[in-house]
Order: structure tokens, then sequence, then C-alpha cells
């Protein structure tokens, strides 16, 4: 059998013999890692900046495509603007119509109209009647069906020929 004996004295490593061989060692692997990361921020940088060139390109485009088209969007708000109020007129001349053929629908034949003044929803009619019944019972007709929101007998004065009236009808309810 063989014994190996060793009398040397181990030699105390001091701290900058430390930092030399970690530094012959490990520093390479440290510095080569350290260049591979340098290496894949670089490529992923010109990744990074295509992408931004492409977001440009098509923030022009977009731009070119909305220079392009904002007069038409503009003309067509006109138009949608026109076509309201057309809409809105429309629907005016239908009340319109609806308030005078409902009126005249039941305006009895005993009954002479001489004077009828029609402003927005409401009608005010001068007239002259024979018979102070037929007048009551257009008076009551009209309360009755309730077309109207106000119905409302200004005056009557008895004259020679029957009875002289001012009507007034006002805020015609939806047919």
């Amino acid at each position: 059998m063989r014994y190996n004996i060793n009398l040397i004295e181990k030699k105390e490593v001091s701290l900058l013999d430390r930092l030399i061989f970690f530094g012959l060692n490990y520093l390479r692997y440290i510095i080569v890692i350290t260049q591979l990361v340098v290496i894949g921020v670089f490529f992923y940088r010109f990744q990074i900046d295509q992408r931004i060139i492409d977001l440009k390109e098509g923030v022009d485009q977009k731009k070119e495509i909305v220079k392009i088209v904002l007069p038409l969007l503009n003309e067509v708000s006109k138009i949608n603007k026109k076509t309201l109020i057309i809409e809105d007129t429309l629907l005016q001349q239908k009340k319109f119509s609806g308030m005078v053929d409902y009126f005249l629908s039941s305006f009895p034949e005993t009954i002479t109209l001489t004077n009828m003044e029609i402003k927005g929803e409401s009608i005010k009619i001068t007239g002259d009647a024979i018979n102070a019944q037929h007048l009551q019972a257009f008076y009551n007709l009209l309360k009755k069906e309730n077309k109207f929101q106000i119905v409302n007998l200004q005056s009557i004065k008895k004259s020679e020929t029957g009875y002289n009236f001012v009507l007034q009808l006002d805020k015609l309810n939806s047919i």
C-alpha cells in the first residue's frame, strides 16, 4: 500500500487571487452571455424599428384616406340634416292635414263658417249657427272625442240670423 502524504503547507489564497481565479474561469462565461443578450436586444431593436416604420406608413395611408373621404362625410352630414328637416316638414304637414281633415269631417252642415285661421297646431274659427243646439252639439262632440287638447268657445252672440261664435281649438292629439 502506498500513501501519499503532502507535507507542504497550503497557501492561504488572498482576495486578489480569488478575484483573478474567478475572472479567468467564470467571467468569460458572463461576458459571452452578456454579448448574446446584447446581440438579441440589437436584433429585437431592428424588429421594433421595422414595426414603428410600418405603423407610421399605415398612419400616413389612413390620413390620406381621411383627406379623401372627409369631403364626402361633410356632404353626407349636410344631406342628413336636410333629410331630417324634410322629415320634420312632412310630419308637420301630416299633422296639419290630419287636423284640417278631422275638423272638416266633424263640422256640421247647419253651421256656416265665416272665417278660419290656422296657426301651427291651433285653429280659430268664426261662424254663424242658425240653431244654438247644433252649435252646442258640435262643441260637445269636439269635447267628447278629445282630439284637441283645448276646445274653447271664446264668444257667442245672438244676431238677427242666428248666433255668431268664435271657437278656439289647440294642440291636436295624435290621430
